[in-house]
């Protein structure tokens, strides 16, 4: 019996193997699953979205983050979530989902003052 092993990279793009349907679009043909990559840079605070990629565990998608996005030391921290597990609201209904904020007009500081030494309001 003799099993023939091939070694896949990142970015790698197998041979498509046996006609089948294509894999759907948070998989890739191995079966590794989507994952969203968020770095969080030096001088900022928050994650930011970095790109996405296909790996096999969270794991291996950290470590595959880290050698894409974060070649010349541009994070100090890797966020990864698998793009099955993100939710998002449906553009067509913005008007409706934010509407209900536009009546509150209190909540902007726009009735306020504030001293010269608040510099980021």
């Amino acid at each position: 019996m003799q099993c023939s092993i091939r070694k896949f990279y990142y970015g790698d793009i197998p041979e498509e193997q046996g006609g089948g349907a294509a894999p759907s679009e948070s998989m890739n043909q191995h079966g590794w699953p989507l994952w969203e990559v968020f770095i969080r840079s030096k001088q900022g605070l928050d994650h930011k979205h970095a790109g996405s990629l296909h790996a096999a565990d969270a794991r291996m998608a950290i470590e595959n983050a880290r050698d894409v996005y974060t070649r010349r030391q541009e994070g100090i921290s890797i966020w990864v979530v698998e793009s099955k597990n993100i939710h998002a609201s449906d553009p067509g209904e913005a008007d409706s989902l934010f509407e209900p904020a536009a009546d509150k007009i209190y909540r902007h500081p726009t009735f306020y003052d504030l001293p010269d030494e608040v510099k980021h309001m």
